[in-house]
């Protein structure tokens, strides 16, 4: 069973998160501009990486608030949390 550590409660089980998405890809700043080919990019595909990987989580069922996590996809192990947007919480 996969033990996700939020920022603000501490440990709680995966069951009360949700997972909200690769916290590496970043939106094209000028969105008026851009080639479809670019925003296609950027809605729709994802790289599936084996080993560390940057995510975003919500403690859905606790205290609501966003974070960032680094975990290994491989073994599950979780090597870091921070808050998504720090002095926010609870």
């Amino acid at each position: 069973m996969l033990r996700i550590p939020c920022p603000y409660c501490g440990e709680r089980d995966r069951t009360e998160f949700t997972y909200g998405g690769d916290a590496r890809v970043q939106r094209p700043a000028d969105t008026d501009h851009i080639r479809d080919k670019a925003w296609d990019d950027y809605l729709y595909f994802r790289d599936n990486p084996a080993g560390e990987h940057r995510e975003y989580w919500q403690h859905s069922l606790g205290c609501r608030q966003w974070f960032t996590l680094v975990r290994n996809t491989v073994t599950n192990e979780v090597l870091k949390e921070a808050a998504a947007n720090p002095g926010s919480g609870p």
